[in-house]
């Protein structure tokens, strides 16, 4: 492929902006016409599995459609987009997430570890909050936080169907997060916005909004948002800052900057992950510190996926000052310790209606009507915008209590005192998922629906006949 081919795109694609073209022949010289000769190329469609509720081996024996193996991880595969995996129900009950494949490298870089304290600070949509739920295997707290109010509740539709029960999902902006949590956190993840280099290939429109001067005003953000982030890991901890760009300046730029006036932090040398390739420090100034080369780069035309840039630091130094100033009350209910009454509800709803007591090892909360889980050890959330302080079990009503979607997927198939099971293949299956009542004889109360075992859902069975339960926002026609 040529320059000029490659500066058109493919016929549905706007061309590749030249300056960018010009920088990238200019940065990698002999192995320019590779990156140009991947855009002739659709890109790859991962999968990751959901190791909360099922293994790889176990799924690959029960999708209809090939799992390509990744040497990236033992939960990461390439699939068939013409398979459509995500229409499919074992999607909606939340046994694999579509991810780009290197994508997942920032968190398997990250390496969170369970029973940690984790802040993913710009999260949506979820890829990889989930991906760090995942390893922390249940153990810990995650910290989800996407300052965009209508993309933070698509992160927390994410978690809700990957079965996450120790994740809490905030609205906040970095910096009154950095106010409250001053070196809280053993892990953050900062997935900075950036100009979007490395997904011209996938993302075609991001071609289009790309110019030299969206370059400059990202590295500008960036280093105000990798500061902000640093703030809150604490002494030993380790931070993580990931872009999809190609450009040096958001990203070995960014860390070179940081590192010049963060003396308590130092690069970490990554693991030796399958695709991943060392930065380039002399991008950056001949004299640019050697140890940026411990961030790694991913390359279409050298791994599966697509472009990304990850750095990890460790912090070596003392502890930040800390300030945990106390935030404005937000305008959402406040977490309050669930009262008698509620938690004589709920549990009474467990025992005619569950095999088990969920999120008993942890504190019951009300926001309001919602009814929450929360860890053991719960964080100061008074004053933040949260949308979820916890696993969010159900609302409370006067004199009931009824279960949320997020309990549903949250649980096994044997936590529930009724079940119905349902093949993928099912009409009935998309009846449910439609918000159709089904036929099914049977005692009256609450039944989980599963699909090959896996929850999906809940029904209200009454008088021969199941009411969907599925969330409306959720059905398909």
């Amino acid at each position: 492929m040529t320059a000029s081919a490659a500066a058109h795109g493919p016929p549905e694609a706007p061309p590749l902006p030249a300056p960018y073209l010009e920088r990238m022949q200019h940065l990698l010289g002999d192995t320019f016409p590779e990156l140009l000769e991947s855009y002739d190329h659709p890109p790859a469609s991962g999968l990751r599995v959901n190791t909360l509720k099922t293994t790889p081996a176990a799924l690959g024996e029960i999708v209809p459609f090939a799992l390509t193996p990744l040497d990236l991880a033992s939960e990461a595969f390439l699939v068939d987009e013409r398979d459509h995996p995500g229409r499919h129900p074992y999607h909606a009950a939340g046994l694999y997430y579509l991810q780009d494949p290197s994508a997942m490298a920032a968190t398997l870089l990250l390496d969170p570890q369970p029973g940690e304290r984790v802040l993913d600070l710009a999260a949506a949509p979820g890829g990889k909050s989930t991906h760090i739920a995942a390893r922390l295997a249940g153990k810990g707290t995650l910290f989800t936080n996407e300052v965009h109010p209508r993309r933070v509740w698509d992160l927390s539709e994410n978690l809700e169907r990957w079965g996450a029960r120790n994740a809490v999902v905030l609205n906040e902006a970095p910096q009154r997060l950095a106010q409250r949590f001053s070196g809280f956190f053993d892990r953050v993840l900062v997935d900075a916005p950036c100009s979007g280099e490395g997904l011209f290939r996938k993302t075609p429109a991001a071609r289009l909004e790309w110019t030299p001067k969206l370059v400059e005003s990202c590295a500008v953000r960036q280093d105000a948002l990798l500061a902000t982030a640093a703030a809150m890991v604490r002494p030993g901890g380790a931070l993580a800052y990931a872009t999809c760009t190609f450009a040096p300046e958001e990203d070995e730029a960014v860390i070179a900057r940081f590192l010049a006036t963060s003396h308590d932090f130092e690069m970490a040398a990554p693991p030796d992950l399958p695709g991943c390739v060392p930065a380039r420090p002399d991008w950056v100034a001949p004299d640019a510190p050697g140890a940026l080369a411990h961030a790694v780069r991913l390359w279409p035309h050298i791994g599966p996926g697509e472009g990304h840039f990850v750095a990890v630091m460790r912090r070596i130094g003392g502890a930040p000052p800390v300030t945990r100033i106390r935030a404005p009350r937000a305008r959402r209910p406040a977490v309050v310790p669930a009262p008698r009454s509620v938690t004589a509800l709920y549990h009474a709803f467990c025992g005619e209606h569950l095999t088990t007591v969920p999120g008993e090892q942890g504190i019951l909360a009300l926001a309001g009507s919602y009814l929450y889980a929360q860890p053991t050890d719960p964080p100061d959330l008074d004053g933040l915008r949260v949308i979820h302080p916890g696993w969010w079990l159900g609302i409370v009503r006067k004199d009931r209590f009824e279960p949320s979607h997020a309990l549903a997927l949250g649980l096994a198939s044997s936590d529930a005192a009724q079940t119905r099971e349902l093949r993928p293949d099912d009409a009935a299956l998309h009846a449910y998922m439609r918000g159709d009542v089904l036929p099914d004889p049977g005692p009256a109360g609450w039944v989980l629906l599963t699909v090959s075992g896996f929850p999906l859902g809940w029904g209200k069975r009454a008088g021969g006949r199941l009411k969907s339960r599925y969330p409306k926002g959720l059905r398909r026609p």
